[in-house]
């Protein structure tokens, strides 16, 4: 099987698709790996690097994906690419196939094979594949230092001769993997920390990094997490009573970063413009939703601003900012999607359609678009797609037919038995590893709370 990966093309883009490590994996699992000439110069990895671990350069993208049977990429192609690839070739990028459904539709009428990475499913065996928990968790970091360029203070607090300097109050908007990156960081810089989250859970993830958690404890908040780790949608008198919290503690903040996005649509507004006029002069906001319309509507999407006395960041991918390290965890998570989908023997790729994660990111396929909330996005015919499925559940039956062949005669309940006893163990093993992640790697939902990358998996970072 040949694997190939593509320079990035679209602006504020410098990360690859492929490191060393994960192109020596793909080796060793008997692949064919060719990667563009120049991908990997904005993440600090030459051509040589590439070459050492294996893998063949090739000049142009015509060349790169000229016989490949799998493309890597970061972002969503450009129609240049796509005007490349041919049909039956699978693509594995961050498509954001729920707002680009006219790419998605290009892709079909093509005959390309397309997996969404950013719809990797929040269960527990997929946490190793999610890009966006694996990007976030640098953002924050990032986020925080970031902050410190514009912020004519310094953060912790310092005694000198002179007398003494004050830390600095730092707030985090949303406690999902960027902003638990984000209190440890600014813990480790000397900062006084605060974070606020409507998920009961994040107030322990939040101390236990030595922050300080502020929202309104009533009954209603005790109840507003599901327990796959779903935020609810809180009621009007308690949104009411934390904005109104909200805008005490902001006025008191030097550095507040906000972190919230939602997939497929405009980001939840945080900071209202009257919070930035109530803020310390000198004061920062770092927006890390900039690119999907900003946490405050004052933010400008990649610039840095000032307005009422206080400076606004709206850095656009920041995880391209550290692309070097953000680069070798997307090809990590890559390969571990991609690796157990090639089979050993025959070294392409098999696909389970009933499988969760394949199921959760397929987005298009054999010229039709598949994935149920993609048709809806893209105003597709349901009825085509229904009909697509009804002919695979039906083409499952019969191969399923064709393997029991006929019944022989005689009651055999014994044997019967045995394999309804078989078949719920496997049942339940796989439900363990598709349960959703714990209450500190909450999954998305319709109401999310004010986290990072829709509620991505999030993991406790000590300062």
């Amino acid at each position: 099987m040949k694997i190939a990966i593509l320079k990035e093309r679209r602006a504020h883009e410098a990360r690859v698709a492929a490191s060393p490590d994960s192109i020596k994996k793909f080796m060793d699992l008997g692949c064919e790996v060719v990667i563009e000439t120049g991908a990997g110069e904005g993440a600090a990895l030459n051509d040589d690097a590439f070459k050492e671990a294996g893998a063949k350069i090739a000049k142009d993208p015509s060349a790169t994906v000229k016989g490949a049977d799998v493309i890597l990429k970061v972002q969503r192609p450009t129609d240049e690419e796509v005007s490349l690839f041919s049909k039956g070739q699978t693509l594995l990028c961050q498509a954001n196939a729920l707002i680009e459904t006219d790419l998605v539709k290009k892709l079909a009428d093509k005959g390309v094979r397309l997996f969404a990475m950013e719809l990797v499913p929040r269960i527990t065996r997929a946490q190793s594949m999610d890009i966006l928990s694996s990007q976030a968790n640098l953002s924050g970091y990032k986020a925080v230092l970031d902050a410190t360029e514009y912020f004519p203070r310094a953060l912790p607090m310092m005694s000198t001769a002179a007398g003494r300097i004050n830390p600095a109050n730092v707030f985090i908007m949303g406690v999902g993997v960027a902003g638990l990156q984000a209190i440890a960081t600014a813990k480790r810089l000397g900062a006084v920390v605060f974070a606020t989250d409507v998920r009961p859970d994040t107030k322990e993830q939040v101390e236990s990094l030595g922050g300080k958690f502020i929202a309104v404890e009533n009954e209603e908040f005790q109840q507003a997490q599901s327990d796959g780790g779903y935020a609810k949608e809180m009621s009007a008198d308690y949104k009411k009573q934390q904005a109104a919290l909200i805008a005490e503690k902001i006025q008191k903040m030097d550095i507040v970063i906000t972190t919230a996005q939602i997939p497929g649509r405009k980001a939840p507004v945080l900071v209202t413009e009257d919070h930035v006029k109530s803020m310390k002069p000198g004061s920062v906001i770092v927006d890390l939703a900039a690119e999907s319309g900003g946490n405050c509507p004052l933010t400008e999407f990649g610039k840095v601003v000032e307005k009422h006395g206080v400076t606004l960041i709206g850095h656009p991918n920041v995880p391209s900012r550290l692309a070097e390290a953000t680069s070798q965890l997307f090809a990590r998570n890559l390969f571990n999607f991609l690796s157990p989908l090639i089979d050993k023997e025959s070294k392409k790729l098999t696909l389970d359609h009933e499988d969760k994660v394949v199921e959760g990111t397929l987005v298009c396929e054999d010229g039709k678009i598949v994935h149920e909330r993609v048709v809806d996005a893209a105003g597709v015919s349901k009825k085509a797609a229904g009909k697509k499925a009804a002919a695979k559940k039906s083409a499952g039956k019969k191969a399923s037919a064709k393997k029991s062949g006929p019944k022989k005669s005689g009651p055999k309940k014994s044997g019967a038995k045995k394999s309804a006893s078989k078949k719920a163990e496997a049942k339940k093993a796989e439900a363990k590893t598709d349960a959703p992640a714990p209450s500190d790697n909450p999954a998305p939902s319709d109401n999310p709370a004010p986290s990072d990358n829709n509620g991505a998996a999030a993991s406790k970072q000590e300062g």
